[in-house]
């Protein structure tokens, strides 16, 4: 690779967030003298983003801090129709309030990465309901449906591996990809918007934008892809155990956002630290030099610096002191995750397989019960054998608690209430 001129460029490929582009030296040229003006699309398909949106997300933030100007792209619109990328079947069809609710809680993680303004290089957030909304489906067909070719569109991965495994494919996801690029159109157009960024999944996606943009405005735009997210062992980024790993504090504590860094694979630490953090490259060196047990003083800077920057320095430094006073001095810490359940069923009895359920220690009863019999989980750090032994008052300790843990890393308190 060529020397890169553009700061920005530079940050993204030393860093590690570069896979493909479609023109690298015309985009670092264009990065060198003018403002980029680049979009990320984010469908509301939940209340929240996970890890897995992570790294397009700091994208943008590195790109803002190199002189440029960040557009979030809310998919108001394209989220009724429902990306087929990296799917067997459709998504659910969801109503315009819940998109609505989704979009509002998806706003909220982007006030802590992004500065929202007017200014020059400030953050702007768009709906692309507002253009697809209006769209009139015959002048929509006869001026940018001639440009895509059928033949093309059903050799783009995501539409292949449906076909391969004999998974339906609706005209509507068909579609996805027409009005995911014609979104590229519609910003160039309003925002002087030239590249799209995202994972390596929409790469067919992106390029559709970019060469439709040339067919029907002669305007150059580009497309930038990251790397697939996984982890040295082979699993997806931001999966675990207990499902996905939320951005929203109302759906993930800070403590368990912390502890989800904290748990990071030795082998992905440094890589980590370089995509998720905004630690120096040289800071990033020196850590990259620790070995063995010394490993973990690294992983807990990585899981500080994650919370940091996701939840705020305060909520960094509280989500540190519990882990430390719960692994190093064996107390309770106030800020565990949390759930009450009434007095009266305590009274009853709960079967610890369904506690350990409804503290979300597990997904089904069925895990739960797998957890207790491989010998993973505890009651007030004792041992739990039997997975249908009643959990009453009776294991209430003196913090007015109970204690559930699975594994070493993972704990709930049970609240009476």
């Amino acid at each position: 690779m060529t020397e890169l001129k553009s700061d920005f460029l530079r940050v993204m490929n030393d860093r590690g967030y570069i896979h493909q582009c479609t023109d690298l030296e015309g985009l670092d040229a264009y990065a060198s003298e003018k403002k980029v003006v680049c979009y990320v699309g984010y469908d509301c398909t939940a209340d929240s983003l996970h890890v897995g949106s992570l790294v397009s997300i700091m994208m943008l933030r590195w790109l803002q801090k190199t002189g440029h100007k960040p557009i979030v792209l809310m998919g108001g619109g394209t989220t009724r129709v429902g990306d087929p990328t990296g799917r067997d079947d459709a998504r659910p069809v969801l109503t315009d309030e819940i998109i609505a609710a989704n979009m509002a809680g998806i706003k909220k993680i982007f006030e802590q990465f992004l500065i929202f303004g007017d200014g020059p290089t400030d953050a702007v957030m768009v709906n692309n309901a507002d253009w697809l909304d209006q769209l009139n489906y015959i002048e929509f067909l006869r001026d940018f449906g001639r440009h895509f070719s059928v033949n093309r569109m059903l050799s783009f991965e995501s539409v292949k591996l449906r076909l391969e495994r004999e998974q339906s494919l609706s005209f509507l996801e068909f579609n996805y990809m027409i009005l995911q690029a014609y979104d590229f159109v519609e910003l160039a157009r309003k925002y002087s918007c030239v590249l799209q960024m995202g994972g390596s999944d929409q790469w067919g996606n992106i390029i559709n934008g970019v060469e439709l943009g040339r067919r029907v405005d002669d305007t150059p735009l580009f497309g930038l892809t990251t790397p697939l997210m996984t982890t040295a062992s082979g699993a997806k980024m931001g999966k675990t155990a207990s499902g996905a790993v939320w951005l929203n504090e109302a759906r993930l504590s800070a403590y368990d956002y912390y502890q989800f860094w904290r748990n990071t694979e030795d082998a992905d630490v440094i890589k980590f630290m370089r995509l998720f953090t905004e630690l120096s490259l040289e800071q990033i060196a020196e850590y990259a030099k620790l070995e063995g047990s010394d490993i973990n003083e690294a992983k807990k800077i990585l899981a500080f610096e994650a919370v940091k920057l996701c939840r705020g320095e305060e909520a960094a430094h509280r989500a540190a002191e519990t882990a430390r006073k719960t692994f190093e001095e064996g107390v309770l810490a106030d800020s565990l995750p949390t759930i009450e359940v009434a007095q009266s069923e305590l009274d009853a009895g709960i079967p610890t397989f369904d506690l350990f359920r409804r503290a979300e220690l597990a997904k089904s009863g069925g895990e739960a019960r797998r957890l207790i019999k491989g010998g993973g989980a505890k009651i007030n750090d004792a041992k739990v054998d039997d997975e249908n032994a009643l959990i009453t008052g009776d294991a209430i300790g003196t913090d007015g608690v109970i204690k559930l843990s699975a594994g070493k890393k993972r704990h709930v308190l049970i609240k009476p209430v």
